[in-house]
């Protein structure tokens, strides 16, 4: 795999937010869906996606940065053995082997050992741990795209999914599930010498016709009678689980915003966000009754002093 930093053209003291910038837009010039007659496109997607889930994880980012992965999370060459001296080297049997450059480690072992790990009794597998060959490479990373609804999100709702080989698996979304967030099925991916990869599952939540989501809270604007505002009432308010009763206070503007304790979506460090309320006075087109109660009525306030006019 080719250096993650130059998958996402991303110098490689970029920051978490400028790394999922540059993901986002290749994943969506890239996606499957968008280029159905294009294979190179739906693998290089694979491979930003791998990108990404190497450069996103801050423990895999430092480990590949300091030379101990490849770009496919994959360990480097034991022993330091990527080319030139290491502190002196491997030096089995005392002789003055001291390192190697660009060259198969496997390979150079089996040499030195007559035959490496494929040797019984006393033979490199046996003598030196089974070090002798690089680890096989697991098959690639399945990236997939999952559509959750707004309330489905906020609610935690379980999520069926079904895979590349025809299966379908029930998803549990994590707390603090937003658009973007990535979830990794360990071995559902492409089989490979090493094992299957994971299939790479990112979510998007989709809009709804009148829930806005402001961090872990849910908005809503709640149109209200002229009687419920000036009078207060009891009114039905849906939230993302089902209706609920709120009670309107006496003399509510437009404006006013109420909150419903415990209604938004799940945190991440524990506990639920809270819907948020606020009232809009929805006042009747052309009723006589109301402009002519209106007529014998004056408000001296000026609403808009605070505003300086």
């Amino acid at each position: 795999m080719a250096d993650p930093y130059t998958l996402l053209g991303v110098p490689r003291d970029a920051d978490e937010a400028a790394i999922k910038k540059a993901y986002r837009k290749l994943a969506k010039e890239l996606h499957p869906d968008r280029n159905q007659d294009n294979p190179k496109a739906s693998e290089k997607f694979s491979q930003v996606t791998n990108a990404y889930d190497l450069l996103n994880d801050k423990d895999k980012r430092a480990r590949f940065d300091r030379g101990e992965i490849d770009g496919d999370g994959n360990p480097a060459a034991p022993f330091g053995f990527a080319g030139g001296q290491q502190g002196g080297g491997f030096q089995p049997g005392g002789g003055g082997f001291t390192g190697a450059a660009d060259g198969d480690i496997g390979d150079i072992f089996e040499g030195l050992f007559g035959g490496g790990q494929r040797g019984g009794g006393g033979g490199f597998a046996s003598g030196f741990g089974g070090f002798g060959r690089r680890p096989q490479p697991k098959g690639a990373n399945i990236p997939y795209r999952l559509e959750v609804g707004f309330a489905e999100a906020a609610a935690l709702e379980p999520q069926r999914v079904t895979l590349g080989d025809g299966k379908t698996i029930d998803l549990k979304l994590p707390a603090g599930v937003e658009s973007g967030t990535q979830m990794r099925l360990s071995g559902k991916g492409q089989a490979g010498p090493g094992g299957p990869g994971d299939a790479i599952i990112t979510i998007e939540i989709l809009p709804h016709r009148f829930f806005v989501r402001d961090g872990d809270d849910v908005r809503l604007d709640l149109p209200v009678t002229l009687n419920e505002a000036v009078s207060g009432a009891g009114v039905r308010v849906p939230t993302v689980e089902g209706a609920v009763m709120l009670s309107v206070p006496k003399g509510s503007s437009s404006g006013k915003t109420l909150r419903l304790k415990g209604r938004g979506f799940h945190k991440k460090s524990g506990g639920r966000g809270d819907q948020l309320v606020t009232l809009a006075v929805d006042l009747p087109a052309g009723d006589a009754g109301l402009e002519a109660f209106v007529a014998g009525w004056t408000d001296d306030r000026n609403p808009r002093g605070k505003l300086g006019v």
